[in-house]
């Protein structure tokens, strides 16, 4: 273990406050509550920071660490690239080995409309390319008017201007001059926040029948697409009732507008499949990924471009005025490949499929018991719990009692991050997780809950 520094750690603490500007963050608050937490190592599902302590790492780092930290194949990959070929890039008629070779991989394990692959750099730029893509596919098509893009309130697709904007989340759009034109919201498919009334599949139904009328009321031959992430995973882990996906893909095809899925968090293996489209039964247009697809070791994303987008935007002739610098960075894709390559050699999709993500849906399933939770709900491998004050109405805490933060901080201190959205705590482990770190997590959330209670029931 790197040994404690406490005076090392006071003066990274300055030098942080004082220089760095972290993402999503009240700096004021920050400051206030004597800084941030230092990480400084990690091995396996665990990190450990800068005072020693070990924690388990609840969310795979920022929904991505699939195969755990200090998997040497990931650092030897990117060696060996770094010392042939560190950088070129894909403008100029030019392209390299990593990149050819990761998009043929990307197109044998997606499903089987997608044959081709435009890479970025994150899952925010993934978005903002959806966008250019979507608008250049109808203009070409010759209906120009076809511009409007239909997302969902509390849905989150990025913190870029075209990505925040397609994003549905108030306290971004809050900060910006105007979203992105041409972009409308409806209500999202949360069964515990607005469906309490109603069965599962007649809330999944209803939810579903605000894209057609909402495309009744703009006009079909005015809407391009539809996007949503299969499982709303910074809104807080909403997974809509079965009925709900069938019946959006039903209208996209009755009204000829492209589905996009937003699979930054969920490709991959994060429900079982290599896509979550797949486990909903859907056929996207596009979809946008990331996060996953190098395990976080180094940053990529990008377009999986389905038939029906790229026969035209391809066929067309004429340049597509977009692209990133590090589109299809040589660095990133080596080690997207050696990551894809793994997750297939190990059969870690299958495992989470047959016996990890079973076996956490049932013990996550437990902490429905506790009396502060309302609902704990999951899915493959990622899971809710919502904390209220009664569980029979349902009733939350007053936001000034910060429940959900109350219970976050108990988590980091008692060795295990799991993240707060508003009063609704979340987890997405990595996908290496075995019993015993269900187990952990498990108990561990038991206590926090216990911890958050009594500290509730103490405050003036």
């Amino acid at each position: 273990m790197t040994d404690v520094n406490l005076d090392q750690t006071a003066d990274w603490k300055r030098n942080d406050h004082r220089h760095y500007m972290h993402p999503f963050t009240d700096h004021k608050e920050l400051g206030e509550k004597g800084g941030t937490r230092v990480i400084t190592r990690a091995e396996g599902v665990y990190i450990y920071d800068s005072e020693g302590q070990q924690i388990l790492d609840g969310m795979a780092g920022l929904w991505c660490v699939n195969l755990g930290y200090g998997r040497q194949e990931l650092v030897d990959a990117a060696a060996r690239q770094m010392q042939e070929l560190p950088y070129y890039n894909s403008f100029f008629q030019c392209t390299h080995p990593p990149a050819i070779e990761l998009s043929q991989l990307l197109s044998d394990l997606s499903p089987g409309q997608f044959n081709h692959v435009f890479f970025t750099g994150s899952g925010s730029e993934a978005n903002d390319t959806q966008i250019r893509l979507i608008r250049r596919y109808w203009d070409l098509k010759g209906q120009p008017d076809r511009m409007t893009i239909i997302a969902r309130k509390n849905a989150y697709h990025g913190s870029t201007l075209g990505g925040a904007s397609l994003g549905g989340m108030s306290a971004m759009h809050e900060q910006m001059v105007m979203p992105v034109p041409g972009i409308e919201h409806i209500e999202q498919p949360y069964p515990f926040e607005l469906g309490a009334d109603l069965s599962p599949e007649e809330f999944g139904l209803q939810q579903a029948r605000l894209l057609e009328k909402k495309i009744q009321e703009i006009g079909a031959e005015k809407v391009a697409a539809f996007i949503g992430e299969p499982v709303q995973g910074a809104g807080g882990v909403i997974i809509p009732p079965d009925s709900y996906w069938p019946e959006i893909q039903r209208i996209c095809d009755e009204y000829g507008i492209l589905l996009v899925a937003d699979e930054v968090i969920t490709a991959f293996g994060r429900l079982g499949e290599w896509f979550g489209s797949t486990h909903y039964g859907i056929r996207p247009d596009l979809i946008s990924f990331a996060k996953g697809v190098t395990s976080g070791y180094l940053p990529l994303g990008g377009s999986l471009v389905g038939d029906r987008v790229a026969d035209v935007v391809i066929a067309s002739g004429g340049e597509f005025a977009h692209g990133y610098t590090y589109s299809g960075h040589p660095a990133a894709c080596a080690v997207a490949l050696e990551n894809l390559r793994i997750l297939q050699r190990e059969k870690i999709v299958e495992k989470v499929k047959e016996r990890t993500a079973p076996y956490f849906n049932e013990r996550w399933a437990g902490l429905g018991d506790h009396p502060l939770v309302g609902e704990a709900r999951s899915l493959g491998l990622v899971g809710a719990i919502e904390i209220v004050r009664d569980k029979d109405s349902r009733e939350r805490f007053h936001k000034d009692q910060g429940a959900g933060p109350r219970c976050r901080d108990f988590c980091i201190s008692n060795g295990l991050v799991m993240r707060a959205v508003g009063d609704t705590m979340i987890v997405s482990p990595p996908l290496i997780f075995g019993k015993e770190h269900i187990d952990e997590l498990v108990e561990k959330a038991w206590k926090c809950l216990d911890l958050t209670q009594q500290s509730l029931e103490s405050a003036p």
